[in-house]
């Protein structure tokens, strides 16, 4: 093997790690569903469901516990777009909040998300 093999190897090697952290990314973030249609089955404990109109995210911190908040970052207006661990993560500057009762865990926000109304009957949430 020649130092240009070397090299492209090097290269094909680096362009599937990034495709790979791409894809490791894309696995952990959660669906959007439509208002008025989520289940507790649809909700991971620990983890949440986006409904895209309104904009909320709805998480489940533990078995049969749920909440709902605004999923606009106050910080600067973009979207959360994850809900790991009982940790709603804004993609645009690093704040994160925290799935129990939306405060701030991380900045550079400086107030929580806002909760929102819902009702729970039984197993089925409606939010909106």
């Amino acid at each position: 093997m020649n130092r240009r093999d070397v090299l492209k190897a090097g290269v094909v090697t680096g362009a599937l790690a990034a495709t790979g952290v791409a894809l490791n990314s894309c696995a952990s973030e959660t669906d959007t569903v439509p208002a008025g249609s989520i289940s507790l089955e649809d909700i991971p404990v620990g983890g949440g469901v986006f409904v895209a109109e309104p904009p909320i995210v709805v998480t489940q911190p533990s078995e049969g516990e749920v909440v709902a908040f605004s999923s606009i970052c106050p910080h600067q207006g973009c979207k959360v777009n994850q809900v790991l661990d009982n940790q709603i993560f804004c993609p645009c500057h690093g704040s994160i909040f925290s799935a129990l009762d939306g405060s701030v865990i991380v900045g550079p926000a400086t107030e929580g998300l806002s909760a929102v109304t819902f009702v729970l009957d039984g197993t089925k949430v409606s939010v909106g």
